[in-house]
């Protein structure tokens, strides 16, 4: 990385959060520090209820932490922003829209309206995406696969800094999950976002992350924070690399076994 990329553009402080304010209600995470600089892949795993959607909904301004701070550009966060993309666990296509029709939404439910321009652009990030021929299909006549490149290509027209993603992938079947995560690698490679990927797979964590946020069981507390040390692009053949194997063995282990947060 460039002396520019290693801007933090996201930044956790300490943050923590407690649904229920009661004096004794437990915290969903705790202590989480965290800095994600420009253009960085970092995805989050962790066991089920430790807070990771939590963390990606406090960075989307959709949640602010009772504790510590969230900034990003070093502004605190303390509602939706402009700059920030999310792509949820399901597409949730509008079903009486078309594929391109959907892509342009949220420039219609923002503005009113949409340009030549903006069509223009949505073609194009549909050819990105291999759904240049789908353009016109309406959301039940696509793949699940399918449906979830449109809601990546949707939350790429606005042109975000930032790309939250939760679990985006997990309604798909293992092959399709694989192939749609190349898929992702191959629009990151050609228009750079910063990049906050919630998952509960391990592989898919390391097949595409920079670095990787393991979390502890709930409350949600920062056990390791590990670089991914495997050349790009990525491909099928990197799963089979030494290296990959060994970043999932130390995964699994602090999760399965862990020990004090780091």
């Amino acid at each position: 990385m460039t002396s520019q990329q290693q801007t933090a553009f996201v930044c956790m402080e300490g943050v923590g959060h407690k649904y229920d304010l009661s004096p004794n209600a437990p915290m969903a995470v705790q202590d989480i520090n965290l800095n994600i600089h420009r253009h960085e892949f970092v995805a989050v795993v962790g066991p089920s209820g430790c807070g990771k959607s939590t963390l990606l909904r406090m960075v989307a301004g959709l949640l602010i932490p009772s504790h510590g701070s969230v900034s990003i550009f070093n502004n605190p966060v303390v509602e939706p922003r402009d700059d920030v993309g999310i792509v949820f666990q399901k597409a949730n296509l509008l079903p009486w829209l078309n594929v391109k029709k959907n892509v342009l939404f949220p420039l219609k439910h923002k503005y009113g309206r949409y340009s030549k321009d903006d069509e223009k652009r949505a073609d194009e990030l549909l050819n990105m995406a291999g759904l240049s021929q789908f353009s016109e299909k309406m959301p039940d006549e696509l793949s699940g696969g399918m449906q979830q490149r449109v809601g990546i290509v949707r939350a790429l027209l606005l042109n975000p800094d930032i790309l939250l993603m939760d679990e985006p992938f997990s309604a798909l079947d293992a092959l399709t999950r694989e192939q749609i995560g190349f898929d992702l690698l191959k629009i990151w490679h050609e228009k750079p976002k910063t990049v906050l990927f919630i998952t509960h797979s391990i592989n898919e964590a390391v097949l595409l992350a920079d670095r990787i946020l393991v979390m502890s069981k709930r409350p949600g507390s920062v056990l390791d924070l590990i670089k991914v040390d495997l050349p790009r692009p990525r491909t099928s053949k990197t799963i089979n690399d030494p290296k990959f194997v060994a970043l999932t063995d130390t995964i699994r282990g602090h999760i399965y076994e862990p020990s004090v947060p780091a």
